[in-house]
């Protein structure tokens, strides 16, 4: 009797202790958007009506940049390896032109482009979502939407982070928008408020009832018209009706014996990852130590050479011939490596965009993969922290001030430092330029890590130090999410790290050859799954914010 007790205690042991084996899971920076994508895979959806559901949710919990009033990027694999990639990034109006945001000395006008009418493009986001759904969707849509339409009018706690926020962005509000703006409350937001956008509800409402059209048509189209053309815009109603997301051909490459599917123009994205990898692996990064000098040093030369070809040459593919097929050369990117020295650091005066012979930092990411083994990897933006600050009056929604990504004035640098060039320039109903890095990696044909991150200029280097992590280092996802971070971008010459999180010893050895060094608050917000040897899932939600991982078994 005594050894049957044994044996069952064992037994009870062993099973909870066995760790749990999710099969399907979503990642995003909001526990209720998570929450609601999960209920979505549980109730038989797929990856893309998870994706649908969790971004009306983030509109909804995430206000600095979960939108409908915005855009973003979409990169998908099938469960039988197939591949895709939506592009519905943010237009400019049809009044829009090329030195709007200048002075009568041609001097750029302080924040023109960052906050009120005039800085919001024409939103892509339930374009992409619509057209997402359509070709890969299996629940209803109606269905979808009610999610975000219970979670508007029932409420929801708010987290510390976001109170604070909101408290710190009153300012801001009252002098963009100081009507029809739930953020803003007579005493301090703290946790544990319950915020209710009962207009907000609404809106989503005429989505739901009237599809593509309760949006870019009818009473909320004409409410974003009237509140940014009181607010000195000039976006029109033919701006929004003729507004198409575009389906593109994602950026694929090879690292080691991974392969890596990203974002192709106008985000320029999946390029600089293209470059950034080839030209590390071709460096030897494999034979450094993690986050050593030598490592970073390399990374740094990589990321300077990289960040002049994409304010150089990138812009709309609609607008621009693009390089690209010049700028994947292996000669090409081995040229641009030329003059690398592993003893010491290249002025970025000295870098120039290579010749060919013929972007506070607000997007969000979130990854899903579904029991199928279909993932979506999806970041989407209103660009900086609540975007323009311009609610739509009666609508409970935010508009992007994304008009900033262009290039103001070729050759003077936007709010993340980012010197942009002709290729960049504003044009009527042309896309801005983008950082979202929205990647999924293979290894040896089977689906490996789905990542993305928000971060404006420091996007790709985000995604790319998460995914060395995880190829070169064999960390776990939470510890790859989690790992302090870095970051350089050619111009300005300084390499940012996450302060209080390197040694001061790394930094003396960086500043002896050459480098110059600047501390900064966090850097990214990964949100990553990684698929385990036995094909099981685990999730990494960045630490740095309110993110949320739920699997399914």
């Amino acid at each position: 009797m005594k050894n049957l007790i044994f044996l069952l205690f064992i037994t009870l042991v062993a099973c909870t202790n066995q760790e749990i084996k999710y099969h399907s899971m979503v990642v995003s920076a909001h526990p209720e958007a998570t929450k609601i994508g999960i209920d979505v895979l549980k109730n038989g959806g797929n990856a893309i009506d998870a994706a649908v559901a969790v971004e009306f949710a983030l509109a909804v919990c995430y206000h600095s940049a979960g939108n409908i009033g915005g855009g973003g990027f979409m990169v998908y694999r099938s469960a039988d390896g197939k591949y895709d990639a939506l592009d519905f990034r943010e237009t400019a109006p049809l009044k829009a032109y090329r030195d709007m945001y200048l002075d009568e000395e041609r001097n750029v006008i302080s924040r023109l482009s960052l906050d009120g009418g005039l800085a919001a493009g024409v939103p892509g986001s339930v374009d992409g979502i619509f057209t997402k759904h359509e070709k890969y969707g299996s629940l209803d849509m109606k269905q979808l939407i009610q999610y975000s339409i219970d979670l508007a009018r029932n409420g929801f706690t708010i987290t510390e982070k976001q109170a604070y926020k909101f408290n710190n962005k009153r300012a801001s509000f009252d002098k963009v928008s100081p009507n029809n703006n739930y953020l803003r409350q007579q005493k301090e937001w703290k946790q544990g408020d319950i915020l209710i956008q009962e207009d907000f509800a609404k809106t989503l409402e005429r989505i739901k009832e009237n599809g593509r059209a309760g949006f870019y048509e009818g009473k909320t189209a004409e409410a974003i018209v009237k509140s940014i053309q009181h607010a000195g815009g000039i976006m029109s109603l033919e701006d929004l009706k003729q507004y198409h997301s575009v389906w593109r051909k994602p950026i694929i490459g090879h690292f080691n014996q991974f392969k890596f599917i990203s974002m192709a123009p106008p985000s320029s994205g999946g390029i600089a990852l293209f470059q950034l990898l080839n030209m590390l692996e071709q460096k030897g990064i494999d034979t450094l130590k993690h986050n050593s000098a030598a490592y970073i040093h390399l990374i740094t030369e990589a990321e300077r050479r990289v960040y002049a070809d994409r304010n150089t040459h990138l812009g709309d593919p609609e607008f621009n011939e693009l390089p690209l097929d010049n700028m994947k050369d292996s000669l090409y990117i081995l040229s641009r490596m030329a003059n690398y020295n592993p003893d010491y650091a290249t002025r970025s005066t000295l870098i120039k965009a290579g010749d060919f012979e013929e972007e506070s930092e607000e997007t969000t990411h979130f990854s899903i993969v579904d029991k199928y083994g279909a993932a979506v990897s999806i970041t989407t933006t209103l660009n900086s922290s609540y975007g323009s600050k311009l609610f739509v009056d009666g609508c409970g929604f935010l508009l992007n001030n994304e008009m900033d990504d262009f290039s103001s004035k070729p050759g003077i640098p936007n709010q993340y430092g980012l010197i942009g060039t002709e290729a960049n320039a504003i044009e009527p109903n042309k896309r801005m330029l983008s950082s979202m890095t929205p990647t999924i990696i293979e290894e040896n044909g089977n689906l490996r890590l789905v990542v993305g991150s928000p971060g404006g200029s420091t996007i790709i280097t985000s995604v790319l130090q998460n995914i060395l992590n995880v190829t070169l280092f064999d960390m776990d996802i939470q510890s790859s999410v989690d790992a302090p971070r870095f970051h350089h971008q050619w111009l300005p010459d300084l390499i940012y790290f996450e302060k209080n999180r390197f040694d001061s010893t790394l930094f003396k050895s960086l500043i002896n050859i050459g480098h110059n060094i600047k501390e900064r608050s966090s850097i990214g917000r990964v949100d990553a799954i990684l698929v385990q040897p036995d094909g099981s899932l685990k999730g990494g939600a960045d630490s740095r914010g309110d993110d949320f991982k739920l699997g399914l078994e």
